[in-house]
């Protein structure tokens, strides 16, 4: 009978071993406490909706005190950072094109003389607004700022400027996404999410896999190489991500009506370098985790910085320093800049150069790592 009812001493029991079985598990139980952690601090201090100091060129033909009042009130603002100077519109669509700067200021070569002739000259703001919210709050305080900072200069003989609405007309020119449409954003991104998501998830179940239903012992027996063992499990997945790589752009074009102003075979070539950088990460997971659930807890504890350092859903220039560094080191990072060149500037092999060698920098590294770990694994 006293077997039947509740025992503190049973449940106790039960309590220790469960503990016991955390302290065991010494990655489950960091994971844990680091997932929490690593959102708090992600979410707290990385996070900015509203970015500052984007990077902005000026194109000034027009070098007068009054153009120059309206370039220093730029550099006094907390939303611009001046560090260009261009000399033709040429090389302001290059920095456009190359991600280089946010917005390029140019200034009419006759803008002082039409000014106090009370013909309110243009000032024109070029915007890279792939990502509208990057650049919208900017936009707005620009036009402010601008007014502003001329009200200061015309006084006294040119007060009669300010009775009109504005001594100047501030001319925005959102370019590759004019009507700040969300989902050409959001859509060419989802390539690169879903791909890192899905592959390094299922590859880093590869290896664990084989330990735990016994076919580890069959690979060992046989004289197949790691580095074998290694691509040969990666290429039949770089064949799933081809076909995820085809759903999306196939939904993007015809769905959502995502414009595709670039290369797409260009796409396909360069999507192969991310397709393997991601495998290669699940199969590294895969040689350090002792079971399928590390395994996937090691791919989350990826996925999650990548989703929110990357650019995806927040706007990377509006992170902090140290958040921009750990971003750059993620291979989604610069993939996304790819995929939203090529869709949404018309972007070709050239300007996505500099994207494509720390993706293959990353490859590198994490394969090293896994055929390391792999060497372990077979002794």
């Amino acid at each position: 009978m006293a077997s039947r009812l509740f025992s503190l001493h049973r449940f106790a029991a039960v309590i220790g071993k469960e503990f016991l079985q955390m302290r065991r598990d010494r990655l489950t139980f960091a994971m844990m406490i680091g997932i929490p952690i690593a959102q708090m601090i992600l979410f707290g201090f990385a996070i900015n909706a509203d970015p500052k100091n984007l990077p902005t060129a000026v194109q000034l033909a027009d070098h007068g005190p009054y153009a120059r009042t309206v370039v220093a009130a730029m550099q006094n603002s907390a939303y611009f950072r001046v560090v260009r100077t261009v000399a033709s519109e040429a090389e302001a669509s290059r920095l456009l094109a190359l991600g280089k700067v946010q917005f390029v200021l140019s200034v009419p070569e006759d803008f002082s003389r039409r000014l106090l002739r009370g013909e309110r000259p243009a000032l024109l703001l070029t915007a890279d607004a792939t990502d509208p919210a990057a650049t919208s709050n900017a936009v707005g305080a620009f036009r402010q700022m601008a007014e502003a900072a001329l009200e200061r200069d015309l006084q006294g003989g040119a007060g009669y400027l300010l009775r009109e609405a504005s001594p100047v007309e501030v001319i925005v020119h959102p370019r590759y996404n004019p009507e700040g449409v969300t989902r050409y954003n959001i859509v060419p991104g989802l390539i690169g999410v879903v791909l890192t998501m899905t592959l390094v998830i299922i590859t880093g179940l590869a290896i664990t896999r084989e330990r735990e239903r016994g076919t580890m012992e069959n690979l060992l027996s046989t004289p197949v190489k790691p580095a074998e063992v290694m691509l040969g499990k990666i290429v039949p997945y770089i064949l799933v991500g081809y076909v995820q790589l085809t759903v999306i752009l196939l939904a993007a074009r015809f769905l959502f009506e995502v414009p595709m102003t670039g290369s797409v075979p260009l796409l396909l070539v360069v999507a192969l370098l991310f397709i393997a950088a991601n495998l290669g990460v699940g199969l590294t997971f895969s040689t350090l985790a002792r079971n399928q659930l590390q395994a996937m807890q090691m791919s989350f504890f990826f996925f999650l910085p990548s989703i929110l350092l990357s650019g995806f859903m927040f706007p990377f220039r509006g992170m902090p320093t140290w958040a921009q560094r750990l971003g750059e080191v993620l291979p989604l990072t610069h993939f996304l800049r790819i995929v939203r060149g090529i869709l949404l500037k018309g972007n070709g092999l050239t300007q996505i150069l500099p994207e494509l060698w720390p993706i293959a920098l990353f490859l590198a590294v994490v394969l090293t790592i896994g055929l390391k770990r792999y060497r372990r694994t077979l002794d």
